[in-house]
């Protein structure tokens, strides 16, 4: 199904270029994050666990949001099955929606139900495919969860 023709960097210059329903990625530690672009420097995905282990819903961010400061590439695919302002279309359906779930109904399960109308998830398959490199990813995912929160814990013992 999800056969990939090729992954570009786009380039600032190009930002401004990319299609309505481009399928958009970026690289987090331990993952890759997917997003639908939508027009006008916006993309919509599924925010997932992003808020700190609780689920947030699909939603609509900046281009500059989704990236987190880490590089985007732009996922080209062969033979999809809807493209372009429909795309747009079956993505902005399931604005709001907050059933995530990190095995079945995760970021890339929403980008490639938006293209081909089935949702799946190559990084979870990978992950039950090989059993270590799952326990490998969630310990990658736990650290970084965690190293995020070190911030807030000068300011529980200050008071």
């Amino acid at each position: 199904m999800n056969h990939i023709l090729h992954a570009q960097e786009p380039n600032s210059a190009r930002l401004s270029d990319l299609p309505r329903g481009a399928h958009l990625t970026t690289r987090r530690p331990g993952y890759v994050h997917h997003g639908i672009y939508i027009g006008d420097g916006r993309v919509i995905h599924y925010a997932g666990f992003s808020r700190r282990f609780a689920r947030g819903p699909v939603e609509i961010v900046s281009i500059e949001q989704f990236a987190g400061g880490f590089g985007l590439q732009v996922i080209c695919h062969r033979f999809v099955k809807y493209t372009g302002l429909e795309v747009v279309r079956r993505a902005t359906s399931r604005l709001g929606e907050c059933k995530y779930r990190l095995l079945t109904n995760n970021c890339e399960h929403f980008c490639l139900w938006c293209l081909f109308g089935q949702g799946r998830s190559e990084q979870v398959e990978a992950c039950i495919r090989n059993p270590a490199h799952g326990v490998a990813v969630l310990a990658v995912l736990v650290v970084c969860q965690a190293g995020s929160q070190w911030h807030i814990l000068p300011s529980i013992l200050l008071r």
